[in-house]
């Protein structure tokens, strides 16, 4: 089932290619410009050997090369993504790979970095086990997500009209589930996406040795809001989610505090 399902998410990312590269990349989307990628040079900072997964067409894998990383890959399913980011160049080496069967061998990078890529995948915790390997006992991942509020099912922006005075909030839809869907992005743009409740997420990344460092939480960037004027009220609603981790260079039971107290 799940090799039926990674084929139906590459097949569905595949036809939709050009819609992400010309939408998202390049400076075309204020989220990417003002706030993620900022925040990946600035987290990515001091990294020689970085791999990229779910690269896309190789915006972030350029960065980190921009940003003084020494070696650079990038990986990604869709055959229109990797021919795409290696015909821009910009000094990243590809390999078409999933996430949940990386093709390096254990402990290879000090940064591995994924860019709203987990949100797609249903072998999650393949995914992040797979990240967890080929980290180097003490390398970070840099975890971009759709933050889980805004994603979860019947979320959404609610204008409503029948108080009085009318009032404006955010509806949440059913947080806990979990949730596969094809959602229509933009008129004819079918995109597969998972609804995962945060501690999910967590849990996967403790289980596979992966301690959070740091999340972050950032409000929508300025350029997003004055494109999108009716989210404005919703300025307050978070839509990305960023868990920094670190490779436990011991698998403790009891997490990184009882290795501190043992003074090791």
């Amino acid at each position: 089932m799940r090799e039926d399902g990674l084929d139906q998410q590459v097949d569905l990312w595949e036809s939709h290619a050009t819609w992400w590269q010309e939408g998202f990349t390049e400076g075309a989307d204020a989220e990417y410009t003002e706030q993620i990628l900022p925040l990946a040079a600035a987290h990515l900072a001091g990294c020689d050997e970085v791999l990229d997964v779910g690269t896309g067409e190789g915006q972030v894998a350029r960065l980190a090369v921009a940003g003084g990383a020494a070696r650079v890959v990038g990986v990604d399913p869709t055959p229109a993504q990797v021919a795409e980011a290696a015909r821009r160049g910009g000094g990243p080496s590809y390999a078409r790979a999933a996430a949940a069967a990386l093709p390096f061998d254990g402990g290879r990078f000090d940064a591995v970095v994924a860019c709203l890529v987990f949100e797609h995948i249903e072998a999650v915790d393949e995914a992040i086990a797979e990240v967890a390997r080929v980290l180097r006992p003490g390398g970070r991942f840099l975890f971009f997500l759709n933050h889980p509020l805004l994603q979860t099912p019947g979320s959404g922006w609610i204008d409503d009209q029948v108080l009085d005075p009318p009032e404006q909030y955010w509806r949440i839809g059913p947080y806990l589930t979990e949730d596969h869907t094809i959602e229509e992005v933009e008129k004819d743009v079918f995109i597969p996406f998972i609804h995962r409740p945060l501690s999910r997420y967590v849990n996967a990344l403790l289980d596979a040795g992966l301690c959070l460092t740091r999340m972050e939480e950032p409000a929508p960037p300025p350029g997003f809001l004055a494109r999108a004027a009716e989210y404005a009220e919703a300025a307050t609603i978070p839509r990305l989610l960023l868990l920094c981790c670190e490779k436990r260079s011991e698998r403790d039971p009891r997490g990184p505090a009882a290795t501190e107290e043992r003074g090791t």
